[in-house]
């Protein structure tokens, strides 16, 4: 039986670690890099070249962490930010490890999307989080980009697709799809502990393979009843 906890209690389990100066977010990224490691050695595609659409937010810290890992070990790296900024730190390290920022407006156009789409061996959806806002839905440029790229990443041949700790746009909590403006997973890589979402359709249905790393909060969570088990 899988345990699955809100947005709320996660964060909570997180807070006296964060408090104490760990580092959270170091292991994370470090973890979703060697998975993504894993799924372009299992496609035959190492060193890839690899996509990453990066929030504003954490979510975004983490993917950028990530690409920075992955591209100091050879990856091609593009980064297109969703967002009206990066994670900052995240950003430097990305850049230091030789990622590149591409214009995330040029790829809103269909054409120039689907072309650069078909030289990517993965992307990683770093968009969003577990967040706070009152919908999960994808708004403004992040939406557009993602409305843009799903033609392609849906196909059978489409580059797959790693979802930092949730596919950006699903209801963390409740699972829900309010907008169908979703990159379908091949593999969400979440961290501490279940995000309840994840596990109630519809958005179950979007995560594919979910995989839980351990951050250092498991006594915490356990500490809290799920919300849900299945």
């Amino acid at each position: 039986m899988v345990a699955g906890w809100s947005a709320a209690q996660v964060k909570a389990a997180e807070k006296p670690h964060l408090d104490a100066g760990e580092p959270l977010m170091q292991r994370a990224s470090a973890a979703l890099a060697d998975l993504v490691d894993d799924e372009l050695r299992r496609a035959d595609r190492w060193p890839g070249r690899v996509l990453v659409l990066a929030g504003s937010g954490d979510n975004g810290g983490d993917a950028l962490f990530a690409a920075a890992l992955l591209a100091a070990r050879g990856c091609t790296v593009t980064i297109l930010a969703t967002g009206s900024r990066l994670h900052e730190d995240g950003l430097v390290a990305a850049i230091g490890g030789g990622a590149v920022v591409d214009d995330a407006e040029v790829w809103l156009d269909p054409a120039v999307a689907t072309e650069r789409l078909g030289r990517v061996d993965l992307v990683i959806d770093g968009i969003l989080g577990t967040g706070t806002s009152a919908s999960p839905a994808l708004r403004g440029r992040a939406r557009d980009l993602v409305e843009v790229l799903l033609p392609a990443v849906g196909r059978a041949d489409g580059p797959p697709v790693v979802a930092v700790d949730i596919p950006s746009g699903i209801g963390p909590d409740d699972g829900s799809v309010p907008d169908p403006v979703v990159l379908p997973a091949r593999l969400t890589v979440t961290f501490g502990g279940h995000k309840a979402g994840l596990l109630i359709a519809p958005a179950s249905e979007l995560a594919g393979e979910v995989v839980l790393v351990d951050i250092g909060i498991g006594d915490e969570l356990a500490a809290m009843p799920p919300i849900v088990e299945v």
